[in-house]
């Protein structure tokens, strides 16, 4: 992680919605949310602004860093429909150690769909890779 990592970094992320991302897609095994109306499922929300988290510090990190998220703190407040441009503003609010804190807010062309905070961590690659292979291994029949 670079030492131009501190809090104060902002960066503004834009994504036209596609049809795939309303809640009959989120998990299309659950006949809950196969029912439910076409607009951004909260769990592909979640994703888009983590996505905006990433980018904000990719030119931050150094190669082998990967940060991983590990907390989200963040409202659902407006539906958006599909063709919609969401505009994801994130800002690094705090950089404790290998920890950092976003504030993040997006919206659409009609109103503010979601505020809040996320939180990653900057790991190393490799040996998160290690783990992950290590439980893979241990969850095989």
């Amino acid at each position: 992680m670079k030492d131009t990592l501190r809090p104060g970094l902002t960066h503004t992320m834009r994504y036209t919605m596609p049809d795939n991302r309303t809640v009959p897609h989120l998990l299309p095994e659950s006949p809950g949310f196969a029912t439910m109306p076409e607009v951004l499922a909260t769990g592909y929300m979640v994703g888009i602004l983590e996505w905006a988290c990433v980018e904000a510090i990719q030119d931050h990190l150094d190669p082998g860093d990967l940060t991983l998220g590990t907390h989200v703190d963040l409202s659902h407040e407006a539906p958006t429909v599909p063709g919609s441009t969401i505009t994801v503003d994130v800002r690094v609010v705090e950089v404790e150690g290998r920890s950092l804190v976003f504030e993040v807010e997006a919206r659409d062309e009609h109103a503010v769909i979601s505020r809040g905070a996320h939180r990653r961590g900057v790991v190393d690659r490799g040996r998160f890779d290690d783990r992950i292979a290590r439980q893979a291994e241990e969850t095989r029949p």
